[in-house]
């Protein structure tokens, strides 16, 4: 049987280079599902994002685009699978042109940075001590 995939859709005022940002973070670009109105940002082998140009995320909604640099509606999370992981994912994205949207949480069990993409959604990049959580 194979595992649930999660298909994250984002409204994107420039679609090349939202895939230029998301390339730079170090995921890649499946071409199959990409033309001029989406591309798909792979995250792993059951996780995506879907790039849509604003116009073309329209056509699966009647509700009102949140403009996501001033309004929230969520906030995606990954994981690392380390602290170095962490800060190496929130750098690439600030190098990219990301913005730190809040400053890196250490709960020491936990650790966590979050930044925004070129359109201002939210992404948090945390790692958790497995040891942590063993019972």
């Amino acid at each position: 049987m194979t595992g649930t995939q999660i298909f994250v859709n984002l409204p994107v005022a420039d679609l090349d280079r939202s895939k230029a940002f998301y390339t730079q973070l170090g995921f890649s670009i499946n071409e199959q599902f990409t033309d001029e109105n989406a591309s798909c940002v792979v995250i792993s082998d059951t996780i995506y994002v879907m790039l849509l140009t604003r116009d073309f995320f329209r056509r699966f909604t009647s509700k009102d685009i949140v403009d996501a640099q001033s309004a929230t509606e969520t906030i995606n999370a990954i994981s690392a699978e380390s602290r170095t992981g962490v800060d190496e994912l929130a750098d690439r994205a600030l190098a990219a042109g990301g913005a730190q949207t809040n400053p890196p949480q250490d709960e020491g069990f936990m650790y966590s940075r979050s930044f925004s993409d070129l359109d201002g959604h939210l992404w948090e990049v945390m790692y958790m001590d497995p040891s942590a959580i063993e019972g």
